[in-house]
């Protein structure tokens, strides 16, 4: 019940910042809140959002995936250039890059679970290990199957696959996949074994073994969750972005893991909020658009918005990381009772 109320704590000091965040931004450029800035503040928010919930299973086991970004992207790339026909992919082929974008997420992330659960390596080796290997192995098997060509990888940019996963007639359809998905996500992580025993491991890896819990397996699973998820966010990124180079994946990885340390989630492992993923993620698309316009709005002071936006980003990482561990030492006090100082 204790931990329920901090994370609901914490959610709500989130909520009252994005709010905050979002009045000055407004104050500081009115084109801020239109609807037109809105809609590419939520084209931004859903592949990042999706790429944590992902993560967020690892990262509940007490480990970190660095591969998600550029199995994303990769993934995407390389699917479009064996779906091709011709010099493009038209609409005939298109459906059969969904599936294929799938399976090489999940493969990775079966390939980081592998890694970290039976081969012993340490999860930061093993998944930038796996982030250099995708991002290679994507790009050569891309150059081959388009005869040598490195140019971009161009998805149609209207149709079906637009309406699905991007805009359905003005309406930014992805929030809903968003919304759908945090609730899964939700579920799986608190009210089924896989969730709790995911938790559970990242709490104390041997306890759980020692309970009966193969750890392996659930760290194997929690991977692959988080691989899926990297192949669920390349068709959003693919929907919005249709002109793909491998390139458009560098430090995706950063951001959606940001987003869950911002979110509340430990970065030991063992405690996790779902709700609070999305919200750090939302506080940071609001971040990198509002200076993007502040700084475009200045005539007096001209600096890569992009800069500043990873030094605020670093600072809040660094913040959100430093009040767990704080909360952590707190709560490993142990009040010594009258009898026992006697």
């Amino acid at each position: 019940m204790k931990k329920k109320r901090i994370s609901g704590m914490q959610n709500i000091v989130i909520i009252l910042a994005a709010i905050a965040l979002f009045a000055v931004f407004t104050l500081i450029n009115p084109g801020f809140a239109t609807r037109d800035n809105l809609l590419v503040m939520t084209k931004s928010l859903v592949p990042y959002a999706i790429l944590a919930l992902g993560v967020t299973f690892v990262i509940a086991t007490g480990g970190i995936d660095l591969s998600i970004g550029t199995v994303c992207i990769g993934s995407a790339v390389l699917a479009g250039a064996l779906c091709k026909t011709g010099v493009a992919i038209d609409e005939g082929t298109l459906w059969l890059t969904i599936p294929v974008i799938l399976v090489v997420g999940l493969l990775f992330g079966l390939l980081n679970g592998f890694l970290v659960a039976k081969c012993k390596i340490a999860p930061f080796i093993a998944t930038l290990g796996s982030m250099l290997v995708s991002r290679g192995l994507t790009a050569v098997i891309a150059q081959v199957a388009r005869d040598g060509a490195t140019t971009a990888v161009k998805y149609p940019t209207t149709g079906w696959f637009q309406k699905i996963f991007t805009n359905l007639n003005g309406f930014p359809i992805g929030l809903v996949w968003v919304l759908g998905l945090t609730i899964l996500c939700a579920v799986v992580m608190y009210k089924t074994k896989v969730g709790r025993y995911i938790l559970a491991i990242g709490s104390n890896e041997e306890a759980a073994r020692l309970s009966g819990i193969n750890v392996d397996k659930y760290k194997i699973i929690a991977y692959a969750i988080g691989g899926t998820f990297a192949g669920l966010a390349a068709l959003f990124y693919t929907a919005a972005n249709p002109s793909l180079t491998l390139a458009a994946g560098n430090g995706m990885e950063l951001d959606a893991i940001a987003g869950v340390y911002i979110g509340g989630t430990s970065t030991t492992g063992g405690a996790a909020s779902i709700l609070g993923t999305i919200l750090g993620s939302m506080i940071l698309v609001i971040i990198r658009q509002g200076l993007n316009l502040a700084m475009a709005s200045s005539t007096s002071i001209v600096i890569n918005a992009t800069n500043i936006t990873y030094a605020v980003t670093g600072v809040i990482v660094v913040g959100a990381v430093l009040l767990d561990v704080l909360k952590k030492k707190s709560a490993a006090k142990v009040k010594v009772p009258p009898t026992a100082k006697k």
